[in-house]
């Protein structure tokens, strides 16, 4: 990491077409949604997309035309039930959709942050996932002789976080759910971190206990307040319920969905312009603060 800081243009534009990403790590929580829509401005297409529950980004993107696999657990819109983009993608044979639980998806990438070919797993064990794929493996584990699957390893080209607040370096503050964040950047090449807060480096240092991703894994960092809208940011705001709804009934087929685009995606400039579409507040009404934490000798 340079220590520079990009704006979401620059640092999007890194990411070329054919990448696989991984994105929407926190389940519900701080999906990095600007940066997908700022994917799809920038025309970035053949995209692979790895997550647990996307919820609507994986969607969205498909709606744009910027996928072409989707390696995941679920995507849909968690507040509706299925995601249109996707569903008809997947009936049409567009988009090619590899099979995973929630756990194989974070076994996967744990064991491509740890450098091995694979983990085994006893959760696959009775499930018709492997009629259904042969991704996975059924050994014998040669020390017990139980039936194990064995998962094997992800390691995307990149992984898209959007944190709290980041210093220039790319140092980050996380809370809340992180889900499988850690296992995905410590799999990826990349890492692209957007946050609500660029803050000084000593703001950082002052909770070390609360860096998440630390800098010499980031290669780009970018300022991004509501970057994760609709999804929640712990402390920043509240979840966009009603969002989910609208999206959904306005989403149904495509041309629709190009209507939808045309005025959440490709007719704002930057993400202070896509604030201002959205009517509702959003913001913390009832502050929970942690207890204060003593550092040092």
């Amino acid at each position: 990491m340079t220590g520079e800081v990009e704006t979401i243009e620059q640092a999007v534009s890194r990411i070329d077409s054919g990448s696989s990403i991984a994105a929407g790590l926190a389940l519900e929580h701080s999906i990095p949604f600007a940066a997908g829509h700022e994917l799809l401005r920038q025309g970035t297409d053949d995209l692979t997309m790895i997550g647990p529950i996307s919820d609507l980004l994986f969607d969205q993107l498909i709606g744009g035309g910027a996928v072409s696999r989707v390696r995941a657990a679920w995507a849909g819109n968690v507040s509706a039930g299925t995601g249109y983009r996707f569903r008809e993608a997947v009936e049409n044979g567009t988009v090619d959709v590899e099979d995973h639980s929630n756990f194989s998806i974070a076994l996967a990438l744990k064991a491509g942050a740890m450098g091995v070919p694979y983990l085994p797993t006893k959760s696959l064990i009775g499930s018709d996932i492997f009629e259904r794929s042969d991704l996975f493996l059924e050994e014998s584990d040669p020390f017990g002789g139980d039936q194990l699957a064995l998962v094997p390893a992800i390691e995307p080209d990149w992984t898209i976080v959007h944190a709290q607040r980041a210093s220039p370096a790319g140092d980050a503050h996380l809370w809340g759910n992180m889900g499988i964040t850690d296992p995905a950047v410590g799999a990826a090449e990349n890492v692209l971190v957007t946050a609500e807060e660029i803050v000084d480096p000593d703001v950082i240092k002052s909770d070390p206990s609360r860096v998440g991703i630390t800098r010499d894994k980031v290669t780009a960092v970018a300022e991004c307040p509501f970057g994760a809208h609709p999804s929640p940011v712990a402390g920043y705001y509240n979840r966009d319920n009603e969002y989910y709804l609208e999206y959904s009934t306005q989403t149904k087929t495509q041309s629709a969905y190009d209507e939808w685009a045309d005025e959440w995606v490709y007719g704002v400039s930057d993400r202070e312009e896509y604030e201002s579409l959205v009517e509702r507040e959003l913001g913390i009404t009832e502050p929970t603060i942690a207890a204060e934490v003593q550092y040092g000798q």
